[in-house]
């Protein structure tokens, strides 16, 4: 079983891989969706990160489609006391910003969806600046006095608005953001690791990462131009960003770590986040339970300090 880490200093404690929700309903149906849960759990994991807005883009969607899926495992699984639920406000149409009257509407919504009394992770799925923040960190702290919500987290903060959150909730004797969630893998660095992650650090806030493979880049699976045809929806995206001088050399150290572990790409990217001091719990997601065990397997992979000193130094940006 994968050794469990805080969620900050909230009291939760969860694996070191969270499963990110946003497929339920979009490239995974529902029964999809039910297999992949049960796997993720009879792994030994338990972080399930969605959000109300998951996934609206999705032509014939509304919105909530996650939520409500995972809701419905839940119930027909009976495992809800085997998972912690991390759920997101702010960035949907018909719920959005932190306003307190917004906060209120849609936390009922998603406890319905969800199907469950609490939310173990409520998280602002975008800073709102138009909201003071003792406004918004007072409405989550009611939720939790109600005992709807256990903790609180931030996604997409800034170092200086989380900094000033933080504070908020010092002088307003208000819970604080336990936990953070940026964009971050061994191509994207520097928008963590120059401001946010010091912070994180200093304040003992856990860090779940998102795209944490580089929307597929690191799995290895693009690697020229006659690559980017595998996937229509991502790879013209992921040639733009990723396909570059740096882009591969990352590639070929993960190449050579992956080698000496009988390992693939991906496993060794992800070990390479689970490594990172501060970071809690990257998430990954998985359309199949085969491609799910595979990426689980990462948690099982114990990276030396010169392995990690050679990816390090690969993905060095210049």
């Amino acid at each position: 079983m994968p050794q469990s880490r805080e969620l900050g200093r909230s009291g939760l404690h969860v694996s070191p891989i969270a499963f990110g929700g946003n497929v339920f309903g979009w490239s995974a149906d529902e029964k999809t969706s039910f297999g992949l849960l049960d796997a993720f759990v009879d792994a030994g994991f338990n972080l399930i990160d969605t959000a109300d807005v998951y996934p609206a883009w999705v032509p014939g969607n509304r919105g909530g489609e996650s939520e409500t899926i995972i809701g419905r495992w839940l119930q027909r699984s009976g495992k809800r006391d085997k998972v912690v639920i991390a759920t997101k406000v702010a960035k949907w149409a018909e719920h959005p910003g932190l306003s307190a009257d917004n906060i209120n509407e849609a936390v009922e919504d998603s406890l319905r969806r969800l199907q469950t009394d609490v939310i173990d992770l409520y998280q602002a799925h975008e800073d709102d600046e138009s909201v003071p923040l003792e406004e918004s960190l007072g409405a989550f702290a009611r939720l939790i006095e109600a005992g709807k919500v256990r903790a609180i987290g931030a996604s997409n903060y800034s170092a200086e608005r989380l900094r000033d959150a933080l504070k908020v909730s010092a002088d307003y004797h208000l819970p604080r953001y336990e936990t953070l969630q940026p964009e971050y893998n061994l191509y994207d660095r520097s928008g963590y690791e120059a401001e946010l992650e010091p912070l994180a650090r200093e304040h003992g806030i856990g860090v779940i990462s998102y795209y944490s493979l580089a929307s597929g880049f690191l799995t290895g699976k693009y690697r020229s131009a006659d690559d980017v045809g595998k996937s229509a929806a991502r790879g013209a995206k992921v040639a733009d960003r990723y396909l570059n001088p740096r882009g591969l050399r990352i590639l070929q150290a993960l190449d050579d770590v992956a080698a000496s572990h009988k390992a693939t790409p991906a496993q060794v990217a992800l070990a390479w986040l689970i490594a990172r001091p501060g970071i809690t719990a990257p998430i990954v997601s998985a359309t199949s339970v085969q491609q799910l065990q595979e990426v689980l397997a990462a948690a099982q992979l114990g990276l030396s300090p010169a392995q990690v000193a050679q990816l390090d130094a690969a993905s060095a940006e210049s």
